[in-house]
């Protein structure tokens, strides 16, 4: 994978996660099992998106 596809594919995983986290929060006053779900997964997608920057900063410029 090429340095800028991985680049597109860390800042959707992370502004993706944010979005589901934020919903997650909004969501959890009315459903709460469901709220909980989607905040879960933002939070989980979010940190991936973390964790391959650490990747990214390891590897050497194309």
């Amino acid at each position: 994978m090429r340095n800028a596809a991985l680049d597109k594919l860390i800042w959707s995983l992370i502004y993706g996660g944010l979005l589901l986290l934020s919903l997650g929060s909004f969501v959890r006053r009315a459903a709460v099992g469901f709220g909980t779900l989607l905040q879960a997964i933002g939070g989980t997608l979010a940190a991936i998106g973390a964790v391959l920057i650490l990747v990214r900063a390891s590897r050497p410029p194309d």
